[in-house]
């Protein structure tokens, strides 16, 4: 019988370190890696761009998977809650097992192969979560983690006699320092994200993420590009303001302007792109001025062009909001709510 593995690669420390060691083994495998936006792995070209580079390392396919749209459901009716920010980790590994194993059935794979040390992550990679999201998944006993099977039940490849359990690892807890010795080992040297990450954790992010799902009905993925970037402004129910903090995310902002969207710039002096989302009045207009020029060079009148909207291209003179008034409209949350404080 010909056993194939398929990993599931972020191209982080421990999903490339698993690939080298199945090599090792002896096992012919491929790797598929899900995108999502929320990969902290490499800021600039993503997760995928890492498991790209690991897989033409060890000369290996990469099958590629975008599940914006099922994470984006996932993240607004999470069956097993939240962890600290909005991160549904429980559903999202759920999903992503049940898209791989999807995988398995077209292509004849024998078992799923992960890089998930047990203890790592509060919320997923405890025993219990993961009998969890095998049993949800439909995958149970047939995902094998090499890195901490020891420590764990017998999966069906130990059992069948497809990989040795005594060549296996017995690695707990958040220390990476077994695992960076092992990278040695293996003559892995470069691995971006060692301890990886998702944006949904982060706190700041999670309070955006909150008021975008309490705003938006179905977030696009411009939406969730624009969590990103900048200062978050509430003027309404309807109607938020981003303002960029420096040069780089002035040119970010631009290559996300939708046509709908008005923009702001300031004119007679250096100062920040910003985006108006939503539905605008003209009062709503002169406060997101106001707000620009908070931001710009100078803390005197700011001339304000905007473009975009029913009158077009104008300037407006507008003095700098007063810093309490501004702190008042930054998006905020209290108990894991939206605030709008005006």
């Amino acid at each position: 019988m010909n056993i194939k593995a398929i990993v599931l690669l972020s191209g982080g420390l421990d999903s490339t370190l698993v690939v080298g060691l199945m090599l090792q083994y002896g096992i012919e495998i491929e790797a598929i890696n899900f995108v999502t936006p929320f990969c902290t792995c490499n800021r600039s070209k993503g997760c995928g761009h890492e498991a790209g580079r690991v897989v033409k390392e060890f000369g290996i396919q990469l099958k590629v998977v975008n599940v914006f749209e099922e994470i984006m459901e996932v993240i607004k009716h999470p069956k097993h809650g939240y962890g600290r920010g909005v991160n549904p980790c429980i559903d999202c590994r759920i999903l992503i097992f049940k898209k791989a194993k999807e995988y398995m059935a077209q292509t004849g794979v024998s078992f799923i192969v992960t890089g998930e040390v047990l203890g790592q992550r509060p919320m997923s990679q405890h025993r219990r979560a993961m009998e969890i999201i095998e049993k949800e998944s439909g995958l149970e006993g047939l995902v094998l983690r090499p890195l901490s099977a020891k420590l764990l039940k017998p999966t069906i490849p130990e059992e069948m006699g497809w990989v040795d359990r005594e060549k296996l690892l017995n690695i707990s807890g958040r220390s990476r320092k077994t695992q960076i010795a092992l990278a040695e080992e293996l003559h892995i040297n470069e691995y971006p994200c060692a301890a990886g990450g998702c944006l949904l954790t982060d706190a700041e992010f999670a309070k955006r993420m909150r008021d975008l799902l309490a705003s938006t009905p179905d977030p696009t993925l411009n939406d969730v590009q624009l969590l990103k970037l900048g200062r978050h402004f509430r003027l309404s129910e309807t109607l938020k303001v981003i303002v960029a903090r420096n040069d780089e995310e002035n040119n970010r902002l631009v290559n996300l302007i939708e046509e709908k969207d008005i923009t702001l710039q300031v004119t007679n002096q250096k100062g920040p792109v910003a985006i108006c989302r939503g539905e605008i009045n003209r009062e709503q207009k002169l406060l997101a001025a106001s707000i620009v020029a908070r931001y710009s060079d100078d803390r005197g009148e700011s001339g304000i062009k905007v473009n975009g909207g029913l009158a077009g291209e104008e300037t407006l003179f507008v003095q700098p909001m007063d810093v309490v008034e501004i702190g008042g409209l930054r998006i905020q949350c209290m108990n894991g709510e939206k605030r709008l404080q005006r």
